[in-house]
């Protein structure tokens, strides 16, 4: 292109077939009978647009409309899912973005964003200033806003949130509100997390083993009113166009140490990042050999510090530590392998998921990764720009990968898309993970014939049980995905969840200057599932843990925790399994971050378990359940 409180047990509320939500003591949640649902449209493909009649009504605007053609417009925002009230059922937050102002249209600000609470059955409403979201601390308005990542960042049972941006970031905290409600409090300054810099995704996860989740933020370019050269349309030098981001330079990225007190340190330089540094400095990092600290330097010297738009946090060579991938737009994707102790070695171009299939760098963006071919390793997938394959890197093992994405069809979709959110869901729940993309251009004047909105797609995991790990292929059914995926849209970030605990993967689509919608899995297959909300201590959100389902007739599955993921977003954290026709399971074990392993046996289906680190007893429920 160019996100210790005591609980006891009060009542057991049904919230999904089979399900059971806890409810904290003092009423933490506020209770809200939601309205009866209206008779559902007919199915007309796997996804229908609810978002009629469903009270989200919201659009991220760029600024587009003062006409300057900035690389500020291109970006787009996200979407966050997130249970800030504990009732067991994700709320949705929405970036914003911004525009330009004042007599020179040089004055940048921020459109507020929005949190809407759900009221179950699709319905939802906007709680941004109950929830305290509608100003920042001090009654500061807002930035203009990219992106969002939950996190629960001081262990304390409750859903936090990072918002990043033009110039800033925020953080909030979820505090107590009254009436036993829930809010959030800026906390950004005290956090000491003062970054000024363009800020895209950001992810959250235990980098060091301490318990505390650490926070990679992305850095875009060095883009700025100074820094604003004129570009045109390269067909007609007379009409003004967004830039490329080629001609700007990357902005080293910050990783944030978790200090455990509500503070944040910058541990970026130490940690091995491509950022400056001085001289004497490299000696000090001792967990890189000879060659990784001559790497690492060269990379400084070139000033390859990346150009931001991604980022997933996920155990990537398996050996039981998160690791950092990061997409980077028009330079080579960066993969920090964890070497230990909260430190990294950029090893992208040595493990071959750094460029494209003959070398080249590519205008990434959004990133996931999954066990898609039943190796039991996460392969990585980046949607790219036009003229640029999307690209899976295939897991081969040790650290290593290889593009694959010619010979699991993704070429297919042929050059003109430029992709943004992604993620990996099993949408129709027969236990191979599918993808979808979200598309748009980020030029005024595409080249043909590429056009500025552009289709989603869907893409058909149809591996079946039995083929080697290197026959998995894809397979095009965005035709039969549903309305949404058969019109254009100016695609950006998207967040995949569960939105009403059927055991089934929703999408919450956050496009630029057009309507926000949310798509309802409404795939029928009779097919049964498994979900999982892993809770580890002391690490609550236990990004990085590997989930391994066996399965009658000795198969298995293998999930895993994630940070970050998709484009500017953050979605459900906990892990669905789908079983196809299925309706029992052997085991399921976790390997906990923590490096300990447990397993439970005869796990029913068609529902939610809430597993905790240490603890036998599996206990219903969803995303509210087990603080």
């Amino acid at each position: 292109m160019p996100g210790k409180i005591k609980w006891v047990l009060i009542a057991l509320v049904p919230i999904a077939a089979g399900s059971f939500l806890l409810l904290p003591r003092g009423g933490s949640r506020s209770v809200e009978e939601p309205p009866p649902e209206p008779p559902a449209p007919p199915v007309t493909g796997y996804f229908a647009d609810v978002t009629p009649g469903s009270g989200i009504d919201f659009v991220h605007r760029n600024g587009e409309e003062a006409g300057l053609a900035t690389i500020l417009e291109s970006l787009g925002g996200g979407a966050a899912l997130i249970d800030f009230d504990g009732d067991g059922l994700y709320d949705i937050f929405l970036t914003g973005g911004g525009s330009f102002d004042g007599p020179d249209k040089k004055v940048i600000t921020g459109h507020p964003c929005k949190l809407y609470k759900n009221l179950g059955g699709f319905k939802f409403r906007d709680a941004t200033a109950e929830a305290g979201l509608d100003r920042l601390g001090g009654g500061a308005p807002w930035f203009y806003t990219h992106g969002a990542a939950v996190a629960d960042y001081d262990n304390d049972g409750w859903p936090d949130l990072l918002v990043t941006g033009y110039g800033r970031l925020a953080l909030f905290h979820n505090v107590p509100a009254g009436g036993g409600g829930r809010r959030f409090e800026d906390v950004t300054r005290p956090a000491g997390l003062t970054d000024a810099l363009w800020s895209t995704s950001a992810g959250w996860g235990d980098l060091d083993g301490d318990g505390y989740p650490d926070l990679y933020v992305c850095h875009y370019v060095n883009w700025s009113w100074a820094n604003n050269p004129p570009c045109k349309d390269y067909r007609d030098q007379t009409r003004p166009d967004v830039c490329a981001p080629k001609i700007f330079e990357g902005q080293p990225h910050v990783l944030y140490h978790n200090n455990g007190n509500g503070t944040f340190t910058d541990a970026s330089a130490r940690a091995g990042l491509q950022v400056p540094r001085p001289e004497g400095a490299y000696a000090e990092l001792t967990h890189l050999g000879p060659a990784g600290r001559e790497r690492l330097q060269r990379a400084v010297r070139d000033k390859d510090y990346g150009k931001g738009l991604g980022v997933l946090i996920a155990d990537l060579d398996d050996d039981g530590r998160p690791d950092i991938y990061v997409a980077n737009d028009t330079s080579g994707n960066f993969v920090y392998l964890n070497r230990g102790g909260g430190r990294f070695e950029q090893v992208g171009l040595e493990c071959g998921a750094a460029h494209d299939a003959i070398g080249r760098s590519t205008g990434s963006m959004g990133v996931d990764a999954a066990d898609y071919n039943g190796s039991g390793l996460l392969s990585v997938f980046v949607a790219n720009y036009q003229n640029e394959t999307h690209a899976l890197y295939r897991n081969q093992g040790r650290g290593q990968f290889v593009h694959a994405s010619q010979v699991t069809g993704i070429t297919s979709l042929g050059l003109h898309y430029v992709g943004f959110g992604t993620g990996f869901l099993d949408f129709d729940l027969d236990g191979h993970e599918d993808l979808v993309i979200s598309n748009g251009h980020v030029v005024h004047f595409p080249p043909p014939p590429a056009e500025v909105k552009q289709f989603p797609v869907l893409l058909r995991n149809t591996r079946r049980p039995g083929q080697k790990a290197h026959e998995g292929r894809f397979e095009n059914v965005s035709a039969g995905a549903g309305p949404y995926f058969q019109a254009r849209h100016l695609g950006r970030g998207i967040a995949l969840g569960d939105l009403d605990n059927r055991g089934r993967t929703d999408i919450v689509l956050n496009p630029t200057n057009e309507p926000v919608a949310v798509l309802q899995n409404r795939h029928e297959g009779g097919h049964h599932w498994l979900g999982i909300r892993a809770i580890g201590r002391p690490y609550r959100d236990a990004v990085g843990a590997r989930l391994e389902l066996h399965l009658t007739g000795g198969e298995k599955l293998v999930r895993a925790v994630k940070g970050g993921g998709s484009y500017l977003s953050s979605g459900d954290r906990r892990v669905l399994f789908g079983l196809g026709t299925r309706d029992k399971i052997e085991r399921l074990t976790i390997r906990w971050p923590s490096g300990k392993t447990q397993s439970w046996e005869g796990l029913a289906v068609d529902r939610y378990w809430a597993l905790t680190e240490g603890e036998e007893k599996a206990l219903p429920g969803a995303p509210g359940i087990g603080r």
